[in-house]
């Protein structure tokens, strides 16, 4: 079984080119204003043109309302909508009826509490992300290299497909996905130089570090 191996919070050709030449499955962009990452409408057309076929495009969103995904799916052509945000599980149904795309819904945590709603959002989402809990006083609730205890994953019955993000780096994704055996990865910070900009030679690190956890996953 291959690990997924998503690129998230791309916003250049050159950083994008080198995610899809290493073999990155999903590149995710990111259209919420007050992340560094943020992308224009203009910039995720031409991103969008670049990957078609070569990856599964993925847009992130925050609470964004209809007009604004609207836009976000005419642009970009993604094949999932990451929502990010505080979205409830109506929403999620809502959302996946309007666009007709998939959805992978982002699961903020910190302790084995915060799983309590995930039995609501599997029955609707394709994909679940799980994220580390943002600081109260965060603006924005990802993309902020903070690490969860994976441990709380540890022993989790889920039949949906999920991702683990938050922290991730080279140096830590293989103990990410023995700990949580997790079908995929999500990075964006772990491969910047500085927030918002992209380091191609982490890049190509963090994606071979990643392809040579794959053998963790036979059970």
């Amino acid at each position: 079984m291959s690990l997924l191996v998503k690129i998230c919070g791309l916003s250049t050709r050159e950083t994008l080119d080198v995610a899809l030449q290493a073999g990155a499955d999903m590149v995710g962009f990111v259209f919420f204003p007050p992340s560094p990452r943020h992308l224009s409408l203009e910039t995720a057309r031409e991103l969008g043109r670049q990957a078609r076929g070569r990856a599964t495009k993925v847009a992130l969103t925050v609470d964004a309302d209809d007009a604004t995904l609207g836009n976000i799916v005419e642009v970009l052509q993604p094949d999932i909508l990451q929502l990010h945000g505080k979205e409830t599980v109506a929403r999620l149904r809502d959302i996946k009826r309007m666009f007709g795309l998939p959805v992978m819904k982002a699961l903020p945590v910190e302790t084995a509490a915060d799983l309590a709603p995930l039995p609501g959002y599997a029955a609707v989402a394709d994909r679940i992300l799980f994220d580390a809990r943002a600081p109260k006083d965060a603006t924005r609730p990802g993309g902020l290299g903070a690490v969860f205890d994976w441990h709380v994953l540890e022993n989790l019955d889920l039949k949906l497909p999920f991702l683990v993000s938050g922290g991730l780096n080279a140096d830590n994704v293989a103990e990410a996905v023995r700990v949580t055996r997790a079908g995929g990865v999500d990075v964006s910070s772990g491969v910047e130089r500085t927030p918002g900009v992209k380091d191609p030679e982490m890049i190509c690190a963090f994606i071979r570090a990643a392809r040579a956890t794959e053998e963790l996953m036979v059970r």
